[in-house]
């Protein structure tokens, strides 16, 4: 993990000393922006399971490709909820890479998430950094950078990459939120956590852990949970698998075996282009 983090840098009015779900998938990111708390919890995990650091890494490469897909699909604009800290491989930065004309809205709640985001897009007028909790669509819709980027008329890309787990109560709704808004030709872009069933008993100890220490506990689903959160969407080929299963790329594929899989379930859906 790196040396350099945010612990002298932080907004005002906020605890540094209770990690945050934002800055501790940073820390295991191997980011910067992040505090001695943060870090000490993502120790802590990596200790009592090795894997969560290449768990973070196989969610951040499907984020990556779904963006890819999303781009040859033709979308060119992106709101990312919960999108959590500055790190390599912003979404902004894949599609601009691809368009540099492609607009992408950045929500998360974290005031450390948004004053590093709002630092980082200072003079980009193609993404921009929204404070709001993802439970209020009406005020991610209705905020000004939302307002400015976003053409309601042409599809968007609505990605939700870790963050539905942090969700206890009806995610469909959000979801169902942006879908009624969304334009013909319009994604969605879902990994979640599975059940604890599904997990090692490893994993299970680090959860609750997890659980213990930040102010956001996790909510579960199981992959037909997760397939549910695409009502009203067409759930695209290969369905809700594994994270690291979503169409992986060469340099992505292990071994069979070689690894625990990742308790992570992916998918990307479509609305129809006719309705």
């Amino acid at each position: 993990m790196s040396g350099d983090s945010a612990d002298d840098r932080h907004p005002s009015g906020v605890d540094i000393d209770r990690p945050s779900a934002a800055r501790v998938y940073d820390a295991l990111l191997g980011g910067s922006a992040n505090f001695a708390a943060d870090r000490a919890l993502a120790r802590q995990m990596l200790t009592a399971e090795p894997h969560a650091g290449r768990w973070a890494q196989a969610n951040r490469a499907f984020l990556r490709r779904a963006v890819d897909f999303l781009l040859d699909e033709g979308v060119r604009q992106f709101v990312d909820l919960g999108s959590g800290l500055p790190t390599v491989g912003n979404v902004h930065e894949i599609v601009h890479a691809a368009d540099p004309d492609g607009r992408v809205v950045y929500v998360d709640i974290d005031p450390v998430a948004v004053a590093h985001g709002q630092s980082l897009l200072a003079g980009d007028d193609r993404a921009a950094m929204v404070q709001a909790d993802i439970r209020d669509v009406n005020a991610i819709l209705a905020d000004p950078a939302t307002q400015d980027l976003i053409d309601p008329d042409q599809p968007v890309g609505v990605l939700a990459v870790a963050v539905l787990h942090f969700v206890a109560d009806d995610p469909a709704r959000i979801l169902a939120g942006f879908r009624s808004v969304a334009a013909p030709g319009s994604h969605l872009v879902v990994s979640h956590l599975t059940t604890p069933d599904e997990m090692s008993a490893a994993t299970v100890g680090v959860v609750a852990q997890y659980n213990t220490r930040t102010g956001t506990p996790l909510t579960f689903r199981s992959r037909a949970q997760v397939a549910d959160l695409f009502a009203g969407w067409r759930l695209l080929e290969p369905g809700v698998v594994p994270v690291d299963a979503w169409w992986p790329e060469p340099g992505d594929l292990e071994a069979p075996g070689a690894h625990p899989r990742v308790p992570i379930w992916a998918g990307v859906g479509r609305l129809p282009y006719t309705r």
